[in-house]
């Protein structure tokens, strides 16, 4: 392989590619390959129609000339008075912008213009009687084009077989074809240019929101600014995308200050059980370094209290973890559970947290599509909520009914203000503030039942107390299992 000099490779390099007129047009800005493609298109349409235009008016120029030509007959006094100068050898140009000739049967001719036309087998025919008529096109011995129109044209006096031709040139259909042309070019160009000026003001002008959503989402990404909104007016998809991106940022935005919300109380929420046991801790550090014994009483105290302590700790990072997944994220797939079977094992467990309550049940089978362990752990926060609230030797009364699970204590209740909060990640009431818990039970409760397409909600008992309501979507009911 030659190469050319003055353009030195280094060794190893590959060749530069040619950039393509393709690459050259995707590489443009948007705004010019729509003034691009609106100036192409319109330099094609006006291409297509200029064209047909000039096609169409060059045959009805032709038609005219060729209609002209056929009403161009000379009388038998014309042909008479032509004939005896052609045999007198006398044939000046005729008056008219007309060739004349004539033809006879064996190929003579006799023409009256400013040269002689070319003598065709359609002529020929034409003399000798077995053709009606020929029109076609020649050059002339002067090399112009002429449109000639051959008849037979017999007369008493002379003999049979002559033809007579009558041309006219196609410089004067030429001529008006060419001034169309330059007519049709100068506004096609105007067209085109018009076009591509109108289709890079209309790319402008629609692109112009697309601009703004551009430099919103630059800012976004620069400033981490999610307050930035865009002005959605109208109903096209521009005002739908400028939508869409506000209520992206507005739901990015809530989800920063939810995160930040929650890292801030679980934060509150750790810092009393680890301060509490980093303090007994130290004591019975204090006491192995000192040798000085605690008093067994005040030892097993301390051990309850951190083991306490512990539970409390992995309670509520089991809580933390539970609701720091994604509300779309389901724990496991859904299953076709029998709701009154798990409500009789949370039952049970909640019986072991309060031995000193009485439990009152009415369960009807009821079939539910849950997640079984998400949906065990949720009714097991709500009747410990139910423990933890009843006073002591206490009655907690559960029903389920038609998918309604209500399961009321006979506690000190909740106060009306505070019913809009207790589904609140970590909210917890005055009067709770010293019994156990993270604040995260009800809003566990209620993400679980809204995956299983029910509801929740807490309101004051008649005569004392909280019921808390569960409403369930029912599911087909699975069939009995059979045992041989």
């Amino acid at each position: 392989m030659t190469q050319a000099p003055g353009t030195p490779q280094v060794p190893g390099t590959p060749p530069a590619r040619r950039r393509t007129p393709l690459a050259w047009f995707r590489s443009r800005p948007l705004r010019s390959r729509l003034a691009l493609l609106t100036a192409f298109a319109v330099a094609v349409a006006v291409a297509a129609v200029s064209t047909a235009c000039w096609f169409v008016t060059r045959a009805q120029l032709e038609g005219e000339l060729d209609s002209a030509l056929r009403n161009t007959r000379l009388d038998a006094n014309d042909v008479l008075s032509l004939s005896t100068r052609c045999r007198q050898g006398d044939t000046p140009p005729p008056a008219a912008a007309y060739t004349v000739q004539f033809i006879d049967a064996a190929g003579g001719v006799c023409t009256f213009g400013e040269a002689a036309l070319p003598v065709g087998d359609g002529d020929l025919a034409v003399a000798r009687g077995t053709l009606a008529y020929a029109l076609h096109t020649v050059k002339d011995a002067d090399g112009r084009e002429m449109r000639v129109y051959t008849y037979p044209q017999p007369f008493p006096p002379g003999p049979r077989g002559v033809a007579v031709s009558v041309a006219r040139p196609l410089a004067e259909v030429d001529n008006s074809l060419s001034t169309l042309g330059w007519v049709l070019l100068l506004v096609s160009g105007i067209g085109v240019v018009g076009a591509g000026a109108a289709g890079l003001w209309v790319a402008r002008t629609g692109l112009e929101p697309v601009n703004r959503l551009t430099g919103a989402v630059e800012h976004v990404a620069a400033t981490e600014d999610l307050t930035v909104r865009i002005p959605a007016d109208g109903e096209d998809e521009i005002a739908r995308l400028s939508r869409a991106f506000n209520q992206m940022t507005a739901a990015l935005a809530s989800s920063r200050d939810r995160q930040a919300r929650l890292i801030a109380d679980a934060g509150h929420e750790l810092r009393t059980p680890l301060t509490s046991l980093r303090t007994n801790i130290e004591l019975l550090a204090r006491s192995e370094e000192t040798g000085r014994a605690i008093p067994p009483d005040d030892r097993r105290a301390l051990m309850a209290s951190v083991k306490a302590q512990m539970t409390e700790l992995a309670a509520l990072i089991g809580d933390l973890q539970e609701l720091a997944r994604p509300d779309a994220v389901r724990p496991g797939p859904l299953e076709v559970v029998p709701l009154h079977n798990v409500l009789r094992t949370a039952l049970d467990r909640a019986r072991l947290r309060g031995p000193e309550l009485t439990f009152t049940t009415d369960l009807a089978p009821w079939y539910v599509r849950a997640e079984p362990a998400a949906l065990e752990r949720a009714l097991v926060n709500v009747l410990d909520n139910a423990v933890k609230f009843s006073p002591p030797h206490g009655t907690v009364e559960v029903t389920l009914m038609r998918g309604e699970l209500t399961v009321r204590d006979h506690g000190p209740g909740i106060a009306p203000d505070e019913l809009p909060h207790v589904f609140d990640r970590f909210w917890r009431s005055p009067s709770a503030r010293s019994l156990p818990g993270s604040g995260l039970g009800l809003s566990i409760v209620a993400r679980t039942v809204k995956q299983a397409g029910g509801s929740v909600a807490l309101a004051p008992a008649e005569g004392g107390g909280t019921a808390a309501v569960l409403r369930f979507p029912g599911a087909p009911t699975p069939p009995p299992e059979v045992t041989g």
